[in-house]
């Protein structure tokens, strides 16, 4: 897998814009900075992974050389044939034509062989790098995401990819099986008639140019066709993912003819490429075939003088076809090198992403057994992009273990900012963030988010069974664990409803359940993560009244075990939290008990006073 390098401080870091997002901005100027390279190393960043599997990789290279001799070799014998076979009446045309037979039996063998584990060895390089490529994406930090479409970063985990994987399996293989047979089948020319084969080389000048010529035009608009392509597909990633708001905006026309306008632009492009190509290979094809025919009536010339056999004749035509073939092949061969070139440039733009959160060189060991104890320090800190508008102001906050925390305020206060800074998604530009009195910069951040179990607003979850989303929060549950957590979160009786239990598949994001269902599915799988701190996103704020009800009696029972950190909007969820931290503007305004934060008369009053006026106004 690809070695992620580590901040060397990771104190610096945090007071620079994130690396990955850097590099997420710089992308989109990729396509006219690949267009200026003129050569194939992207595909360098490949030998890492070949060399993982060198003994497959020297087969195929053996039973490459082997076909490619099998194949010259029947030049020779077809030779022999001709001129020997029918000395003596014929006599030993039996034995030269079996002695055909068994190189072309020979070759067959060989031939499948060296596709076997030139195929095999190119598959599994791909493995590989599919591997490591999402590796990496999963070690990068939301940051980058917010610089980068998510269909974006698909298309270069499937297309690209793709285009590698057809370079590995297909062309490589056929671009040196006919690189060998270019040099083998020269030298044996140069071997039967040299005059004629200096007569051939003479068109080699007028190959050269078309490769030149349209080589690297074909590169250029190759890149803006995956360009184009790229930005179609993710295009058609938000308006697949946000469906429902589409349809209920009647815009599935205008998305699905700005779709078309994206794919009929990247198919504009696709078709100036094959056209130069195109071009190219008929020009290499034309001026090869045409010089060989040119030799070839020469060499005709020598046979009736008596200067040249038959067999030699045969042998070189033969040699001729094969080479020109080589040649011919070799400029498409070409093409799909620089195709792959392309994906692969593509691709390493990720693979040498570097997250802004990474663990340190040595990174600090967090207390065990854990206290369960936050504090935030004079914390400031701005999202990437928008450094005007910081989300934090000089924040303060320190929780103690087993303590009951509430955050309030306004939208755009900072509530959720904080939780992102706890789990280390993000470093501050200034101040600490401490868990168990250490600073999370300078710990690994999987051991930092160790510490937590969180809930979100939006209870994200993931295709698979109801069984496998719990298991996410922790492997080893076990199904009674499993079905206890569901009871806990109230959501058992849901899951055993389905007709297959806990083994039910949900589907994509589990959207065969309702909200409040997936949000009890999302509570049941923090209760299983056994964490010392609970994060509690309005974790309540999809479900009815009754079931509300419900599963806050579940995570007051979950809280009491734990360190509680809640965000609510209605505050009639946090009334007897231990402590109350109202927020406003990036700041804390005020914190107390909600009788203490009622008796100031300040912001949380007058929040508690709209919210409970306007709700006794709907019960009466």
């Amino acid at each position: 897998m690809t070695d992620i390098p580590a901040a060397a401080d990771s104190r610096q870091a945090s007071d620079r814009p994130g690396a990955g997002a850097l590099l997420a901005e710089q992308m989109g100027e990729a396509g006219e900075r690949r267009a200026k390279r003129r050569d194939v190393r992207p595909l360098g960043r490949l030998w890492p992974f070949l060399m993982r599997h060198k003994l497959d990789a020297a087969i195929a290279g053996f039973w490459l050389i082997l076909s490619t001799v099998a194949s010259l070799a029947l030049t020779a014998t077809a030779r022999g044939a001709i001129d020997h076979g029918f000395e003596d009446g014929g006599a030993g045309i039996d034995r030269w034509f079996m002695l055909l037979g068994l190189n072309a039996v020979f070759l067959g063998v060989a031939t499948a062989v060296r596709y076997l584990y030139v195929t095999k060895t190119g598959e599994r390089v791909i493995a590989d790098v599919r591997k490591a490529l999402f590796q990496q994406i999963v070690s990068l930090d939301p940051a980058f995401f917010a610089s980068m479409r998510t269909g974006e970063v698909l298309s270069r985990l499937t297309t690209d990819i793709q285009l590698v994987d057809t370079l590995l399996t297909t062309s490589v293989s056929y671009a040196l099986r006919n690189f060998l047979t270019l040099l083998g089948g020269t030298a044996l020319l140069f071997v039967v008639s040299p005059k004629l084969t200096g007569l051939v080389l003479l068109a080699v000048p007028l190959l050269l140019g078309p490769l030149f010529l349209f080589g690297r035009r074909v590169r250029k608009l190759t890149v803006a066709s995956q360009d184009r392509f790229a930005g179609a597909v993710g295009f058609a990633g938000e308006s697949v993912d946000a469906l429902e708001t589409v349809q209920a905006f009647g815009r599935e026309q205008a998305a699905d003819s700005r779709f078309g306008a994206a794919v009929e632009d990247a198919f504009g492009v696709s078709l100036r490429r094959m056209r130069a190509r195109a071009l190219m290979t008929a020009m290499i094809i034309t001026v090869m075939f045409g010089g060989v025919t040119l030799v070839l009536w020469l060499g005709a010339q020598d046979v009736v003088a008596g200067r040249m056999s038959p067999g030699t004749l045969l042998q070189f035509v033969l040699l001729s076809v094969f080479v020109a073939g080589a040649v011919g092949a070799l400029g498409e061969s070409w093409g799909d090198v620089q195709k792959a070139a392309g994906a692969m440039e593509r691709i390493d733009e990720l693979m040498r992403a570097l997250p802004s959160i990474a663990p340190p060189a040595a990174p600090a060991i967090l207390p065990s057994p854990p206290r369960g104890e936050v504090s935030m320090t004079d914390v400031r800190f701005a999202y990437p992009g928008r450094p005007d508008l910081p989300a934090l102001k000089g924040f303060d906050l320190t929780v103690r273990p087993g303590e009951t925390v509430a955050l309030v305020g306004p939208s755009g206060a900072g509530k959720s900012t904080v939780f992102r800074l706890l789990l280390r998604f993000y470093d501050p530009q200034g101040g600490v963030v401490a868990v168990d009195g250490v600073d999370v910069r300078d710990a690994d951040p999987l051991d930092v988010r160790g510490r937590f179990a969180w809930v979100s607003q939006e209870a994200p979850l993931f295709s698979g069974s109801a069984l496998e989303n719990i298991r996410f929060g922790r492997e080893t549950v076990t199904l009674d664990e499993a079905r206890e957590a569901a009871d806990e979160a109230q959501a058992l009786s849901f899951i055993e409803a389905l007709p297959q239990g806990f083994d039910t598949p949900l589907g994509e994001r589990a959207k065969s359940l309702s909200g409040g269902q997936r949000q009890r599915l999302a509570i049941a799988r923090a209760l299983v993560r056994e964490a010392p701190i609970l994060l509690l996103d309005e974790a309540t704020s999809a479900l009815d009244a009754e079931n509300e009800r419900l599963v806050q009696a579940a995570l007051d029972q979950a809280m009491a075990k734990r360190t509680t950190l809640v965000i609510a909007h209605r505050l009639a969820t946090v009334l007897n939290a231990d402590r109350i931290v109202v927020m406003d503007d990036g700041r804390v305004v005020e914190q107390g008990t909600h009788a203490e934060l009622i008796a100031q008369g300040g912001l949380y009053a007058k929040l508690a006073d709209l919210q409970f006026r306007g709700a006794d106004a709907e019960s009466a």
